[in-house]
């Protein structure tokens, strides 16, 4: 036999084979998970445990929609408590400064030195920037720095009076703030062109 004659012998051994463990495709005995379809007592618990387990993802579903929305509500009530307050401690702290600046006022009311006059609301200002500043305020440094939009905000431009200030800020006309590092207010300046 040559081995053309073997591979055909093969090959139909093989079919018959193949043939003979061929699988039933009606029957569900092999398939797993389907069981007895046709025992009424073996469905029904099965549609009880089914049914069960419905409930309880329904229950548990519904528990932490209602668990979200208690966190949504509590949080949005913190949220509006925050602001109502954020201010509390800043005012606080500059209610000894109105008091300082009401003293200031009755002494320029019954004084006639007006150097202890100037001394005294020195001193009040002072205060006031140190309050501030121990809130985080911060003054910019602008004058004879570059012109920077993002700082400053140009009221006009006037020629510059010497080279090196070119594109400078010559003059600040309101001061700019930071507030922990943060611009609150933008300075207005004079720039030099």
């Amino acid at each position: 036999m040559n081995m053309k004659q073997k591979d055909v012998n093969n090959t139909g051994k093989n079919r018959e084979n193949d043939n003979n463990t061929a699988v039933d495709i009606n029957s569900d005995a092999d398939i797993p998970g389907t069981g007895h379809l046709n025992d009424p007592v073996e469905t029904e618990n099965e549609v009880e445990i089914l049914k069960k387990e419905v409930s309880d993802w329904k229950d548990k579903y519904l528990r932490q929609v209602a668990e979200f929305d208690n966190f949504r509500k509590r949080n949005a009530k913190e949220r509006l408590e925050l602001i109502q307050t954020a201010g509390r401690d800043v005012i606080k702290d500059l209610l000894d400064v109105i008091d300082d600046c009401e003293r200031a006022q009755k002494q320029m009311e019954t004084s006639q030195d007006l150097q202890t006059i100037k001394e005294g609301v020195l001193l009040v200002f002072n205060k006031l920037r140190n309050v501030l500043a121990s809130k985080g305020l911060k003054p910019m440094e602008t004058v004879n720095t570059e012109f920077n939009p993002d700082l400053h905000e140009a009221i006009t431009e006037i020629p510059a009076p010497s080279g090196d200030l070119k594109n400078k800020v010559i003059d600040e006309v309101t001061k700019g703030y930071y507030l922990n590092d943060k611009i609150i207010r933008h300075a207005k300046v004079v720039v030099g062109k």
